[in-house]
């Protein structure tokens, strides 16, 4: 009995998950995006198929698909495979899937995969953790992060794992889970509409998939969804950026390479969506003296003091 609830309790989770999680791909040719790793003959793919993978790490921003990538592995391997998440396990988890593992291969002679998600949120001694067994066979490993693995993943772990990098999803790849979606959901959208979404996710699967759900949700039924609808389902749009990561580089390297370049509008740009994402301007306008000094220096006396008086 207790087996025909689970079962009924398992069916309805489904039917009120998410969109983005109803629509995961299964089976590797129903993947969208990541052609350099997944097109046929590409790396990721071959290795596989012929279920032959070292320890990975993939790296790539939120909705490439990491995590989807990894359950769709766990379709194709014959290896067990075991998902944990840094935000919830710690050495103690890690423990019992080795365990696992290792007497699945005594009793049964079977491979494990393990899987960690987010595994940037592991410290130091957490990551130590696997070492061993990496070393010695008794797991593979798939870590996902949306971290530089050269920052949060430490040295010993990178050498024994391959790093493969996702990245965001084009427009292309948007319009075909959107296809999915209409489908799936029955909303369709207005031309103007449909523009600003694929705008708005950013090559962001989850975000898309998740925008268009909640505004199907809002329209009336069997209507067409229109720009407002659009608007009202999104919100304000957040930028990907994080003060002290991987983005935070990015983008200040790109703020003083544009105006090394002598190109305004693209200075402008940065500058704003740093600002805009809640970098502190006094970290902006320190960076805007130190290139007065080093960069312009005697090429214009008066650029110093001028960023000085900014700041």
């Amino acid at each position: 009995m207790a087996d025909l609830f689970d079962y009924a309790a398992e069916q309805e989770k489904q039917r009120q998950a998410p969109l983005a999680e109803r629509l995961r791909p299964a089976h590797l040719d129903e993947v969208v995006g990541q052609e350099k790793l997944l097109a046929p003959g590409a790396p990721l793919r071959v290795l596989i198929a012929k279920d032959q993978l070292p320890s990975l790490i993939l790296w790539g921003p939120p909705g490439s698909g990491k995590t989807t990538l990894a359950r769709v592995i766990a379709q194709h391997t014959q290896a067990k495979f075991q998902s944990l998440s840094a935000v919830l396990s710690g050495v103690k988890d890690l423990r019992e899937a080795v365990e696992n593992a290792k007497n699945d291969f005594k009793f049964h002679r079977k491979k494990s995969i393990v899987f960690i998600d987010e595994i940037h949120r592991f410290n130091k001694a957490q990551q130590d953790a696997l070492l061993p067994h990496l070393e010695a066979g008794t797991i593979t490993l798939i870590g996902a992060t949306t971290e530089n693995p050269s920052f949060e993943v430490i040295g010993p772990l990178l050498s024994r794992a391959r790093v493969f990098v996702l990245e965001p999803l084009s427009e292309t790849n948007l319009r075909e889970l959107l296809k999915r979606a209409q489908a799936a959901v029955g909303a369709q959208l207005a031309a103007d509409a449909e523009a600003l979404l694929l705008d708005y996710a950013a090559g962001d699967a989850r975000r898309l998939l998740n925008t268009y759900e909640i505004a199907a949700n809002l329209a009336a039924p069997e209507s067409t969804l229109d720009l407002k609808t659009i608007e009202q389902a999104a919100q304000q749009k957040t930028l990907l950026y994080d003060k002290g990561g991987e983005e935070h580089y990015n983008l200040i390297s790109a703020f003083i390479k544009s105006m090394r370049n002598s190109d305004p509008d693209a200075a402008v740009y940065y500058l704003a969506r740093m600002y805009e994402a809640g970098e502190d301007p006094l970290f902006l306008a320190r960076r805007m003296v130190i290139f007065a000094s080093e960069d312009i220096g005697l090429g214009d006396p008066q650029a110093l003091p001028l960023a000085i008086a900014a700041m």
